[in-house]
């Protein structure tokens, strides 16, 4: 039974930083991609930061130079943490951590992603 878990998020003034994390337990398997996404209210989800086992690291162009992902790995546990720095009013969303088995390592589309966390909100001011 897979489970996506998001902590970290909360209300931060501008400029500041904050540290997102999604611990992923219950997945066994060497091969996968996994990504940060975040929801405006009103605005469609979007993809912002992800790594993939056989691709490395992918971010989108909006968040390049503030926002850093990384993983480690115990056991059957996944930890995923995205560092993000300089934050801007415009980063305020829900941040979404999501899990795909279907690219054996390689990155996916959104609508591929088969695991979802339950959402840790940031709001920016």
């Amino acid at each position: 039974h897979v489970q996506l878990v998001e902590s970290g998020g909360g209300s931060v003034q501008a400029g500041g930083s904050l540290k997102l994390s999604c611990v992923i337990s219950g997945y066994t398997y060497k091969t996968y991609c996994i990504e940060w996404f975040r929801q405006a209210p009103g605005k469609e989800r979007e993809a912002v930061a992800g790594i993939a086992s056989a691709a490395g690291t992918s971010y989108a162009a909006s968040v390049k130079g503030r926002f850093a992902i990384s993983k480690d790995v115990a056991d059957t546990v996944l930890n995923l943490t995205l560092r993000i720095d300089s934050l801007k009013p415009e980063d305020t969303a829900m941040y979404y951590c999501a899990l795909c088995t279907r690219r054996n390592g390689g990155f996916c589309s959104q609508n591929e992603y088969n695991y979802w966390g339950q959402g840790t909100q940031v709001t920016v001011s």
